[in-house]
């Protein structure tokens, strides 16, 4: 019996084989065994909601006047959460691919995550000497913020095109499995 169309599964199954899948078959599984999937999991949500409280802060500084200390506080805090997903994402990088960055699936991620180091690097850099203060700061905490999010969604999209693959690898394998009469 033939299997109902699926458009955007066969979308994603053309899409899928116009490049490279995120994992191979080896790689899939060193990732589903590694400790570090878990740990990225458990530290990209608490990055994002320490973000989205500096943020708030930031915007109060800058709205206000009212709030710098606390303000710099949360973007110290917001900092040490990058550099810490930052080094766990390289483990992760070394278990799955075999390299701590730049690996060619998140090749590009990569170079960008640089750019938010940068920034969030001079913003501590800047607080710390005094070579910024007050509103500029901020607006140093803005630039380093806005790269984030940008990095958030390459990341959000590179999952979502993992998700694609392995429902495409799936209905390959199931239309395999039933052009060979091994289906139900």
């Amino acid at each position: 019996m033939a299997h109902p169309s699926h458009p955007p599964l066969q979308a994603a199954s053309k899409a899928a084989q116009a490049r490279r899948p995120l994992y191979s078959a080896e790689e899939r599984i060193r990732r589903d065994a590694s400790i570090w999937t878990f740990v990225q999991g458990l530290l990209a949500p608490i990055q994002f909601f320490i973000f989205l409280g500096s943020l708030g802060l930031v915007l109060r500084f800058l709205l206000t006047g009212n709030g710098l200390d606390i303000a710099n506080q949360s973007v110290v805090v917001k900092t040490m959460a990058l550099y810490t997903i930052m080094i766990t994402g390289c483990i992760w990088e070394k278990a799955v691919y075999g390299r701590y960055l730049f690996a060619p699936a998140f090749f590009w991620e990569d170079v960008f995550s640089m750019l938010v180091l940068a920034l969030h690097t001079g913003y501590l850099w800047a607080m710390a000497t005094g070579a910024l203060s007050g509103v500029p700061l901020m607006y140093l905490a803005l630039a380093a913020y806005t790269a984030y999010v940008v990095n958030a969604g390459q990341f959000l999209l590179k999952l979502r095109a993992a998700r694609l693959d392995h429902e495409a690898s799936l209905q390959a394998g199931s239309a395999s499995a039933t052009d060979l009469g091994l289906a139900a």
